[in-house]
């Protein structure tokens, strides 16, 4: 019998770049095939090619044993496919039932939307799938986990079974993970097949019947969960060895370096998103902040580092007001920022790798003499930072757009950590990274705080908070939750916090 879905020597190239090289892939009835590899791998290309997005230079794409020429999502769509991408492609001031709808409308006497009828067959198809989604609801109304499910929906409703998940738990709690993984299960049940694409090694190794790693373009091994173990596969992806677990030892808290009293921030609707937040960060100590993204963290860092106005309250480093302070007296208090968004908050995308190192420091000696910069210094210093974060390029001159997104997040934490700062704040500082670059990133963390730094830690991962904090903030809907001990609170506990509920 043959695949449900078979992709055979699949290449595509982009100028200087060969993103796939012949890659052979197969997707069974029923199965959930994860895909797994480093920033840069050509996962996202294949799945671009599959959507009809791309066009493949060379193979062939056969579903159910029919070659086809793949060219617009529109083609995938009426073959079978859909995929639910990592941001969400819905309208949050539309219903369930009108975005289901969207594109594929249902009319009475070929006039009016025959809301009516799709709602129903939004029921049906939640019932059958145990989706639990109102199709009266408003998307914006609606948790991020059941978003989600009004994706999965869309995809449904247009009868696919082939089912592209692009980084499905992103940006879940880890309760609405577990609702996710018997959403697909059910699915499965029904003979839907499933491309499951993540780099958390522990969800593939729970959900995936068998596991693909791309390697530069390349499929390094095919294998099931039964026949290996995280390490194998964080091997197969790096093509090294990865250590999984943050080493670190037990906290030496010192004197209090940041602390914020009653902080009230504003986003840019005017609407209250930081809400009487208090807290302090101790030398020597990490403090992670968890919660789902959009909770507040974004404009609590913006407001710690100056990017934000403050609109109540008061913000202290090592005892000194910065409750109204610019961004470079913030810096130059000794405080260093590694951004939520590396390309648009953290780097000058067309300069040189040597110049974005010196972004915050351009202007002091040994780079600078009153308005001479000193490039000979410059590019030395650059030279020897690329080799000791390990940034991968050609050279210190190149663009720093031409990095992987790792590498480019190595520039930032380079340029940050290089300085003798008191304080780091660390926003998401492994989003959309591989396990390798997780690896690095995470040592630097912990080697700061093991010098006396505060380290303040917002993440959307639970398992990096989990793993790197030693006391543990979760964050909801602008105030603070809790703030415990690292190792005085469950995953279990976190999770209810992050969805709003006080552990009982």
């Amino acid at each position: 019998m043959a695949p449900l879905l078979e992709l055979r020597g699949i290449t595509k190239q982009f100028p200087g770049v060969l993103a796939n090289d012949q890659i052979d892939l197969t997707l069974e009835p029923g199965e959930i095939h994860a895909l797994l590899g480093e920033n840069g791998a050509g996962k996202t290309t294949l799945m671009n090619i599959l959507y009809g997005l791309y066009t493949p230079d060379a193979g062939k794409l056969l579903i159910r044993g029919k070659e086809a020429q793949m060219t617009s999502p529109d083609q995938a769509i009426h073959l079978g496919i859909g995929m639910v991408h990592q941001h969400f492609m819905l309208i949050p001031q539309f219903t369930v039932t009108e975005n289901v709808m969207l594109g594929d409308e249902t009319l009475q006497r070929g006039v009016f939307l025959d809301r009516a009828t799709v709602a129903a067959r939004i029921s049906e198809i939640s019932e059958q799938n145990n989706l639990q989604v109102n199709p009266d609801a408003y998307v914006k109304d609606l948790s991020v986990g059941a978003q989600q499910r009004v994706e999965i929906l869309k995809i449904l409703y247009r009868q696919s079974d082939i089912l592209i998940l692009d980084e499905p738990t992103a940006v879940l709690t880890p309760q609405e993970a577990e609702d996710l993984f018997k959403v697909i299960r059910a699915l499965v049940a029904r003979q839907v097949s499933v491309i499951f694409i993540s780099h958390k090694l522990k969800e593939v190794m729970e959900i995936a019947d068998r596991i693909t790693v791309l390697r530069n373009g390349r499929v390094v091994g095919t294998t099931r969960p039964a026949e290996t173990d995280m390490a194998a596969l964080a091997r197969m992806m790096v093509g090294r060895e990865v250590i999984l677990t943050v080493d670190k030892k037990p906290a030496r808290p010192g004197a209090v370096v940041l602390e914020l009293e009653d902080l009230m921030v504003l986003d840019d609707r005017k609407h209250l998103t930081v809400n009487g937040v208090s807290f302090q960060v101790h030398a020597g100590e990490i403090l992670g902040v968890a919660g789902v993204q959009g909770n507040g963290q974004t404009e609590l860092v913006e407001a710690l580092t100056g990017l934000r106005a403050i609109a109540g309250g008061r913000t202290r480093i090592l005892g000194h007001e910065t409750t109204r302070a610019t961004p470079r007296q913030i810096l130059e208090a000794g405080v260093a920022h590694i951004p939520e968004d590396r390309q648009r908050d953290g780097l000058v995308l067309n300069y040189p790798i040597a110049d974005n190192l010196i972004l915050n420091t351009y202007y002091l000696p040994p780079f600078a003499s009153g308005i001479s910069m000193h490039e000979n210094t410059i590019f030395a210093t650059a030279e020897e930072l690329v080799k000791a974060f390990d940034i991968r390029t050609p050279s210190v001159r190149t663009a720093v757009s031409s990095l992987s997104g790792g590498n480019q997040q190595k520039v930032i934490v380079a340029r940050e950590l290089s300085r003798h700062i008191k304080l780091l704040i660390a926003s998401q500082p492994t989003r959309g990274l591989d396990v390798g670059s997780i690896e690095y990133i995470h040592q630097q963390l912990v080697a700061k705080r093991d010098q006396g730094a505060a380290v303040l830690l917002v993440s959307s991962e639970l398992d990096e908070i989990m793993s790197l904090s030693d006391r543990i903030a979760v964050m909801y809907r602008g105030k603070m939750m809790d703030i415990r001990p690292s190792d005085q609170v469950t995953r279990e506990e976190l999770g209810l916090l992050m969805a709003g509920v006080q552990p009982t």
